[in-house]
């Protein structure tokens, strides 16, 4: 099926066709147009016309479009899973799932549209303040690019698209050009729900191009980004004077304790690991376990492991598909060769049928090893003995990324200890780190990015404090 290009509020025309592919089976099922210079320059003119329109939206208007695009989007709930299971090559069980957390995200999104406000500053505080009254309000930022992931094409959008239109700003989005029909069916529900022309404005085309000519265009108030280190900091080199958030990368530490529920933390550990092939910034990918609880963690870890089915992502039954691309298979199937020649071994998986690689488990790896050191983004994870709760602490820490961290421990004052310790945007107790609620804060310390997603704290960084200072006397 050939889709179109979204902008002011038509489907339009645009360059060459980018097909776009079942991820299991390798064959096109659609076709998008990829953005030209004049599509990007339309795109940006109608959210720039468009920003006086939504920044004068009442909270009210915003709440009932809001409130529509969640109520469609769950009426089109098998739609919206199938495109993704399709697209992204995500089991459809989490598809599902994802479909109804972005319900869930611009519910919030609706209901934090009326409660976005300042406050009073009272400035008879210091003696110069005396006679004053001071408020400060929230002013929409303007125009906003989101540019998101394949990982999840509708709801980490929704993290960007909600908000924006939540706090009374426009949208230029592009999506991943692995995965842009999600975001094609989301256009569509938004413009059924109401939304004005131009307030959402949807293109697709290579970052090196379409994405250069957004991040540094002066009109663009805000770039938000989720996405790898190296594209980050590409943005933040570009961007120039505009407000930024970056979601990055993540090595996904789990610390086991000796008195955690192994069994329960086993089979956490393994969803966490192999959910979406581990195509997830805050997968499973490094569990440091105490050596008292190392030999019962590992037999369960591998059981739980070996139970994923692994398939068509379009079938029911299926845990596990492929990876987004056969590139990335042979990618993370080199990392393991890699870290076997290096002495590490492996006790489950470790092959590789086309883009689909089999959920494995490694141990003695070394921590300089890449399926260590760096972000595997694959169906892996590595098992690592440690002598005590405090060297698994400082080997978990011991990371240039910090998105989140788990904990598995009935001990409080383990849990106390680890969140002094450890320099990470969330630490999640007795649950993977891949645990996410879609109201909550979210986003990394160190080179994990900069800012925080979570719908009222992303609308926050989307709006400009205005501060008023009225001399009532003189």
């Amino acid at each position: 099926m050939e889709h179109k290009l979204f902008i002011d509020g038509q489907w339009v025309d645009g360059g060459s066709l980018l097909e776009v592919t079942n991820k299991y089976t390798g064959e096109a099922f659609a076709a998008v147009p990829q953005a030209r210079r004049e599509e990007v320059d339309a795109a940006l003119a109608a959210a720039a016309r468009a920003a006086p329109v939504m920044a004068e939206l009442p909270a009210y208007r915003r709440y009932e479009i809001l409130s529509r695009a969640a109520a469609l989007i769950a009426e089109r709930r098998e739609d919206f899973a199938r495109t993704i299971a399709t697209e992204a090559g995500k089991a459809l069980k989490y598809a599902r799932i994802e479909v109804d957390r972005a319900v869930g995200t611009f519910t919030f999104a609706a209901e934090e549209a009326k409660r976005l406000h300042g406050e009073t500053i009272p400035l008879d505080a210091i003696p110069s303040g005396e006679g004053y009254f001071g408020y400060y309000v929230r002013r929409p930022v303007g125009v906003i690019v989101g540019i998101s992931p394949f990982n999840f094409p509708l709801n980490l959008v929704a993290h960007k698209v909600a908000p924006a239109l939540a706090a009374g700003n426009t949208m230029v989005l592009k999506p991943a050009s692995w995965t842009p029909v999600t975001a094609v069916l989301l256009c569509q529900v938004l413009d059924e729900a109401g939304l004005p022309p131009g307030a959402l404005n949807l293109i697709v085309g290579p970052g090196g191009t379409v994405g250069e000519w957004l991040v540094t265009d002066p009109r663009v108030a805000k770039v938000t980004l989720t996405g790898s280190v190296p594209v980050g900091r590409q943005i933040l080199a570009m961007a120039g004077i505009k407000k930024v958030t970056l979601e990055l990368g993540n090595t996904g530490p789990v610390i086991v304790a000796p008195d955690a529920d192994l069994e329960y933390a086993a089979r956490r550990c393994a969803v966490g690991a192999y959910y979406n092939s581990g195509q997830v910034c805050i997968s499973v990918q490094r569990i440091y376990v105490e050596r008292p609880a190392y030999a019962g963690f590992t037999e369960s870890f591998v059981k739980a492991s070996q139970a994923m089915v692994v398939g068509d992502p379009l079938d029911d039954r299926v845990d596990v598909g492929p990876m987004i691309d056969e590139k990335e298979a042979r990618r993370i199937e080199g990392w393991v060769a890699e870290a076997r020649d290096g002495g590490a071994k492996v006790l489950t998986g470790g092959s590789r049928q086309g883009a689909v690689y089999s959920p494995t488990v490694l141990t003695e790896v070394d921590a300089a090893m890449k399926v260590v050191a760096e972000e595997a983004f694959a169906p892996i994870a590595s098992v690592i003995a440690c002598d005590d709760f405090d060297e698994a602490l400082r080997q978990a820490d011991d990371t240039i990324y910090g998105l989140q961290v788990s904990v598995f421990t009935r001990d409080l004052e383990r849990v106390f200890r680890a969140v002094r310790r450890l320099n990470f945007g969330g630490v999640i107790v007795n649950d993977s780190p891949a645990f996410r609620a879609d109201h909550m804060p979210y986003g990394g310390n160190r080179q994990s990015g900069l800012g925080r997603e979570g719908v009222r704290f992303a609308m926050e960084d989307m709006t400009n404090i205005q501060m008023v200072a009225i001399r009532t006397a003189w």
